[in-house]
């Protein structure tokens, strides 16, 4: 036999090794692949199969013509969103309810995570964790008609009860200046307890002797919490903020569309309820398109400048 001849004997080989090898790869990892298919599904067919549709954006979109046969109109659909009257108040209202959920929501599920780690009896941590948990699968419809019937002007048990006190009524739900602070409270009430499971399942991880030797060199709760606890939960903070950055413009509609009403659209009206009230109510699809597309691009920004500089201050970013 020649160099030719064991040269093209050796490649055979090498391809037929390297396909049993992918072969055993594939049926090893077959099960794997079936578990990660319905998720992956999912994102194919609702995430990014409907990305298709940003085309009408750009366009004067008739469902009589279709997405090919409506007229293209460029950027006209920005330009209106830019210069609408409203634009502003949806801006601030959008920019400060999410600057509430970022400053004083986002941080609850670490303050809840970091109470129960402190708690030694087992019994009781896992009765509050239950309690703190339950509120997370409770619908919003739910969570607001539970407010209405409490705090209703007129029927309201709370106000009834105030009432019959001889004391004011509280117009929780009417006066826009409490608008905030009940989001606000619902927000924390239905997400700090389920939130705190990643938080908690990090500081599994750390070693206790750490503590212990903590405290054998004098040092209490708080210095604990302080030097052991809270480095130990950096990264994770980090990636959840980042994360959280991404839907900084996007605040949500369900919740703030039930709470919504005449009296307090001056504070509750988002970029979220007016694309309901441009979109679905009036049948704007094109702008409304136009007004998430916008979203979805501030998202991205703030992700990417959130995540660059956290790799330039030397942590770990998403990616």
């Amino acid at each position: 036999m020649n160099n030719q001849e064991i040269r093209h004997s050796a490649s055979r080989y090498g391809v037929f090794s390297q396909s049993s090898k992918f072969k055993r790869y594939l049926i090893r990892a077959f099960p794997i692949y079936v578990m990660i298919l319905p998720g992956l599904l999912y994102f194919l067919i609702f995430r990014y199969g409907p990305m298709g549709g940003i085309l009408i954006a750009f366009k004067s979109y008739s469902p009589f013509k279709g997405v090919w046969g409506s007229e293209w109109v460029g950027m006209d659909h920005f330009v209106r969103l830019f210069t609408e009257k409203d634009f502003l108040l949806l801006l601030q209202n959008t920019l400060f309810l999410n600057l509430l959920d970022v400053l004083v929501a986002f941080p609850a599920p670490i303050i809840v995570a970091i109470l129960l780690n402190e708690v030694r009896n087992r019994f009781f941590k896992n009765t509050v964790q239950t309690i703190l948990y339950a509120p997370h699968f409770l619908s919003w419809v739910v969570i607001v008609g539970i407010t209405v019937l409490l705090f209703s002007t007129q029927d309201g048990g709370i106000n009834q009860l105030l009432n019959s006190l001889g004391l004011s009524r509280i117009e929780l739900l009417t006066d826009p200046q409490y608008f905030r602070l009940v989001w606000l409270f619902q927000n924390i009430w239905q997400s700090a307890g389920f939130g705190a499971i990643i938080y908690l399942a990090s500081l599994a991880a750390v070693d206790p002797t750490l503590y212990e030797a903590a405290k054998v060199d004098g040092a209490g709760k708080m210095r604990q919490i302080w030097h052991i606890t809270l480095p130990a939960l950096k990264s994770v903070i980090l990636i959840m903020l980042i994360l959280r950055l991404g839907s900084f413009i996007d605040i949500g509609f369900e919740h703030v569309f039930l709470l919504q009403n005449s009296l307090n659209l001056s504070v509750s009206d988002v970029f979220d309820t007016y694309v309901y009230r441009q979109g679905l109510v009036q049948g704007g699809f094109s702008y409304s398109s136009a007004i998430g597309l916008f979203k979805s691009v501030v998202g991205i920004v703030m992700v990417v400048t959130a995540n660059t500089i956290a790799k330039r201050l030397g942590e770990e970013g998403v990616y």
